[in-house]
């Protein structure tokens, strides 16, 4: 008996049925079985599912004689199953990537509860993906399991069957079942909550609801939309068959009169000559089932009210004036934003004819200016550079316009913008300091410098007055730089990947920059800091200028060479990594040909396969576009979601080697002198949609594996530790980390702000003693776990070696 049955009823979506049942079959939870019914669909759709059930035995084929829509279609489905829980999903969506073993995760976790309501996302044609906004209803604090009494907020959601999971014993014993029509999850959703004695909520995407351009059922204008008032019927005669089900009717009631007002309003639903039969059966549905006194707020009574009078009329220019209004209060916000801004650019005009402060300076970091950069710019060229992980002080926020030409998107203290500044307050204490920051992220400040939020008056007086301007993505393009004042761009990284003026040849990373503006930008810097002679080359050639570079190291390294044992312990306990555990940092490199962001590792399968010994640290990375989420991380044991932890330096001390493909994040790791294992699987796709300035394979800077399963072998043999491993890394150090001993931020504030030529002398690689990792684990050597199912390994589970990696590059 398989744990899940996945029931997909299939008509006309011969264009999307391929991505569905393989969103099924691929998943990292694989005991399941998969019921694709042909609803005697015109196209191939029925072709489709006999190639996939000849392929997989978890397939299981049902054809209908004839279409019977979507309800039958279910029920087809459901009298064919054998699996513990049944799982609905429509043949044009799909589920997310480790969707089933979170599900799986979560009824263990709450004691198999008769439903589990999990979390949607709609993914658009245009490749934007919007989480349902309603996801906070979906929280997973406090009791579970739960009765519907204990959170009825749960009706407010959507009432769909392919947003919960339900126990198949729980609906034969209640005799659910869907009926025919357009709206037959109406009278399906409702009974399974009310009739549920256990219910749990996933509060995590697991389904992505395709919004197709075209062909949708419900955006087709039809006399079918009139469908919804039987199923209403259905809804109100399963409450009166049952006494105790009373309470529920005034929620039912608001909920059936805000379902018939949107299917009313919506011009793609009914045609014209419909709309006034539709009305008709709306006023004499909602006088039926009207529950008189039922408390609602007024503007909700009101459209009930016109409904069921029948003002149409009434209602259409209630609403006519209403969206008027909205519109109105859209003008004045906008105006009173225009006023705001005419005041703070006379503010900053004033400021400028004032003298400079020679003993002040302003510090930022990610801006997450878009003057230019467009999407996927130069503002994400920040947190790209670091492996694509936002800076050390908090993430970047792309979006956040303020008004007056600036962004409140500003990341938190940290990244080299946050070592410079701490060098400036202990080197030249003289000089006062300012950090910009929006205000949730004031609290990543520490004490010294001054709290300043973007776009206000005092952000303004900073910008115009202050000597030292200092700041690692591009600067405010309203700035208008004054003779005297000194424009650091620190940058955020080791150049990797392809930046500045060669991204003009790469499409998916330009993303529609400009690159006129960035030159504009380039000409107002004074020094850009530069960690190594790669890196120095690298800027002058693509973003050509006047500046001066100065190479002293990275700063933001410095803090490896501060921490102490202690601090490393420290941290390791507020992650919850365990004593005698090898944690393992993971952070790919965003993937800029990808609009939808994932893993190329299976997590959940490698710490299967690694055993209890490892916990991985896994940190995704979220794209500059307001819909580019970072990828999902697996909700499982031994795995933790760090992509939120606001500083990445804490992660680093932590962990015992870190895990990436393509990320600069390895030049500032390689500075802590622990292992650093490559996996480069799609090594061609990236090369071709990024481009690369080094060949990693060449120069890696520890061990590499090709594929997953080599990345399991590197650990499981011991060789991710390995003699082989620490020449790899010492030569890289060599060439990539030649300045950072700890005091690349001094060097750098000692050349900009007291002028000195020599620089301070750098402390030998073989001399110097970065943090310490934690202590080392006994054995090195240990042998995977036993395969699980649908892993590549023997079907005993045996583990077969494969051959020494000690010459692999």
């Amino acid at each position: 008996m398989p744990r899940f049955s996945v029931i997909v009823p299939a008509y006309q979506v011969q264009a999307y049925l391929h991505a569905c049942l393989e969103s099924v079959l691929s998943q990292s939870f694989p005991d399941l079985e998969l019921i694709a019914v042909d609803d005697a669909s015109p196209d191939a759709c029925g072709d489709i599912i006999d190639e996939f059930a000849a392929r997989d035995p978890r397939v299981r084929p049902v054809h209908l004689p004839g279409n019977q829509g979507l309800g039958p279609a279910r029920n087809a489905g459901m009298s064919q199953a054998t699996g513990d829980y049944l799982v609905f999903l429509d043949g044009d969506d799909t589920l997310t990537p480790g969707a089933l073993r979170a599900v799986a995760d979560r009824l263990k976790e709450t004691g198999d509860p008769d439903v589990l309501v999990y979390d949607y996302a709609r993914t658009y044609w245009t490749g934007e993906t919007v989480r349902n906004q309603a996801a906070a209803r979906l929280t997973e604090d406090g009791p579970a399991p739960f009765r519907l009494t204990d959170r009825p907020g749960l009706l407010n959601l959507l009432m769909v069957a392919w947003n919960k999971t339900c126990r198949r014993e729980f609906v034969e014993r209640a005799g659910l079942s869907f009926p025919p029509g357009l709206y037959e999850d109406t009278p399906w959703t409702y009974p399974v909550l009310m009739r549920a004695e256990s219910i749990a909520t996933l509060d995590l995407v697991c389904v992505h609801y395709r919004q197709r351009r075209r062909g949708s059922i419900l955006g087709t204008p039809s006399e079918r939309h009139l469908d919804v008032f039987a199923q209403y019927d259905r809804v109100f005669a399963f409450l009166e068959s049952d006494p105790e089900l009373a309470r529920w009717r005034p929620v039912l009631f608001r909920r059936m009169a805000d379902h018939l007002a949107v299917v009313f309003s919506r011009r793609d639903r009914l045609p014209r000559g419909v709309r006034a039969e539709f009305l008709r059966r709306a006023r004499a549905q909602l006088r039926r089932y009207r529950v008189p006194g039922a408390s609602a707020p007024l503007p909700v009574r009101l459209r009930h009210g016109l409904l069921r009078l029948g003002l149409h009329r009434t209602y259409r220019v209630l609403r006519q004036a209403s969206a008027g209004c909205r519109r109105v209060l859209r003008i004045t916000v906008k105006a009173l934003r225009a006023v705001r801004s005419g005041v703070l650019r006379l503010h900053y005009r004033t400021q400028r004819l004032l003298p400079l402060r020679a003993d002040r300076a302003l510090f930022a970091a990610h801006a997450g200016y878009v003057a230019y950069a467009g999407q996927a710019g130069q503002a994400g060229h920040a947190g790209q550079a670091n492996g694509g992980h936002g800076s050390y002080g908090g993430h970047g926020d792309y979006s956040g316009y303020d008004g007056y030409g600036g962004y409140d998107g500003y990341g938190g203290y940290g990244c080299n913008p946050g070592a410079l500044e701490e060098a400036f307050r202990s080197v030249v204490p003289r000089i006062r300091t300012a950090w910009v920051a929006a205000p949730a992220l004031h609290h990543t400040v520490p004490p010294g410098p001054r709290r300043v939020s973007p776009g206000t008056a005092r952000h303004l007086t900073e910008l115009a007055r202050a000597k030292y301007l200092v700041d690692n993505a591009p600067f405010d393009p309203r700035l208008v730089k004054r003779r005297g004042q000194v424009l650091v761009q620190t940058q955020a990284g080791t150049p990797l990947g392809h930046e500045g003026l060669d991204r003009q040849e790469r499409p998916a990373a330009a993303g529609g920059t400009d690159f006129a503006a960035l030159l504009r930008d380039v000409d107002r810097w004074d020094h850009v800091l530069s960690a190594n002679r790669h890196s120095t080359l690298t800027w002058q050639r693509v973003h050509p200028g006047a500046y001066t570079v100065v190479e002293c190291g990275q700063p933001r390294t410095d803090v490896f060479h501060r921490a102490t044992a202690a601090d490393v312990a420290r941290l390791r306990d507020g992650l919850g990594i365990p004593e005698d555990a090898v944690a393992i940092l993971y952070a790919p490199a965003r993937r800029d040909h990808r609009r939808t962001q994932r893993f190329p590792l299976d997590l959940e399968r490698v710490v299967r396969r690694l055993g209890p010994r490892f916990v991985v640290l896994a940190r995704g990375e979220a794209g500059p576009g307001a819909g580019d989420a970072p990828p999902p991380v697996p909700r499982a044991a031994r795995v933790i979601d760090v992509t939120a932890h606001p500083r990445l330096p804490s992660l680093c001390l932590a962990s015992d080697v870190l895990v990436t493909d393509y990320a600069p994040l390895m030049v500032d790791y390689a500075v802590l002198d622990r292992p650093i294992v490559l996996h480069t699987e799609d090594h061609q796709a990236y090369e071709a949609a990024r481009g690369l300035y080094i060949d990693l394979r060449a120069v890696p800077p520890g061990v590499s594996a090709r594929d997953e399963d080599e990345l399991i072998d590197v650990f499981a043999t011991g060789h991710w530790c390995g003699s082989r491993a620490a020449q790899l890394r010492s030569a890289f150090r060599e060439r990539f980390c030649p300045w950072d001993d700890g005091r690349a931020a001094e060097r750098a504030v000692r050349r900009i702000v007291l002028g000195e030529r020599a620089p301070l002398p750098v402390v030998p690689l073989g001399a110097r003693h970065p943090a310490p990792a934690p202590p080392p684990r006994t054995p090195l050597v240990t042998l995977p776990g036993p395969a699980g199912p649908g892993d590549a390994a023997s079907a005993s589970g045996v583990f077969r070696p494969r051959p020494p990696l000690s010459d692999r590059r």
